[in-house]
């Protein structure tokens, strides 16, 4: 099976989206996980470019987040669009309600969907990106070279950890 039910499987390379504005004015849910067991958070932080001959996508997560562990966990995750001004009551609830308290889909009416190699994504999204991880790592102090980003972003020492990850899967909702 090539599709998510509703979507369709997309070349990456046929990506006409502005992934300046998708990140910054639409946001996203990284998920994470299992059918069974998963987590999503919403983030506006990221990247897609290409890195090692690759379609490759970049998620920031921070440690103290209850989908870092996912992240962590599983090899793979999703990265879901859902359109200008869409579902923003929804994806603040995403980004403010730790999952460790709040069984998200139940509490926002997001409708959780499998992708054809498990990742969990969710029905009301426009894009989804499936992912597999290449490389993790976490943001250094001594590594800034401009220093108020260190002071000003990360006051709580809270340093994300970064994920690059290949892009194995694009799809578009169908219309």
């Amino acid at each position: 099976m090539d599709l998510i039910q509703g979507f369709e499987k997309r070349d990456i390379s046929l990506l006409e989206e502005n992934v300046f504005d998708i990140l910054d004015k639409e946001w996203m849910l990284v998920t994470a996980g299992v059918k069974d067991n998963f987590n999503t958070m919403t983030a506006s932080w990221g990247g897609f470019g290409i890195l090692w001959n690759k379609p490759v996508a970049i998620a920031y997560v921070r440690p103290q987040r209850y989908t870092h562990k996912y992240t962590e966990d599983n090899d793979i995750f999703t990265l879901s669009f859902f359109g200008h001004g869409n579902l923003r009551e929804e994806l603040m609830f995403c980004g403010s309600k730790s999952g460790r308290d709040f069984d998200k889909p139940k509490e926002t009416g997001l409708i959780p969907v499998t992708t054809p190699i498990g990742a969990i994504t969710f029905q009301q999204a426009r894009l989804v990106f499936e992912c597999r991880k290449l490389y993790a790592d976490d943001i250094k102090p001594s590594c800034f070279i401009d220093s108020s980003i260190d002071s000003k972003i990360y006051a709580a020492k809270d340093y994300h950890r970064f994920y690059i990850a290949e892009i194995i899967g694009y799809y578009e909702k169908q219309s």
